[in-house]
């Protein structure tokens, strides 16, 4: 992945800005691409994290599925 910095939240298109952040199962939008996703360990449990980047204003998030804990979920990594 190249090199990300931190966007400002002028730089997030509509369908971004309107991601719920921090909430388990919240819904992404239809133009996130999944580009890949890696194990975590979280105290004595592994999480899935899955990177995706809108196609459309290039917002880097990642999604953390942490079953244990619901206040996970979508953030802001960066931008492309």
């Amino acid at each position: 992945m190249t090199k990300t910095t931190p966007p400002a939240e002028d730089h997030l298109c509509a369908a971004c800005a309107g991601i719920q952040r921090n909430w388990r199962k919240a819904p992404g939008h239809a133009e996130l691409m999944q580009r890949g996703n890696r194990k975590e360990e979280r105290g004595s449990t592994s999480v899935t994290v899955t990177r995706y980047v809108c196609e459309h204003c290039g917002t880097v998030w990642d999604y953390e599925n942490n079953k244990q804990d619901q206040r996970k979920g979508w953030s802001v990594v960066g931008r492309v």
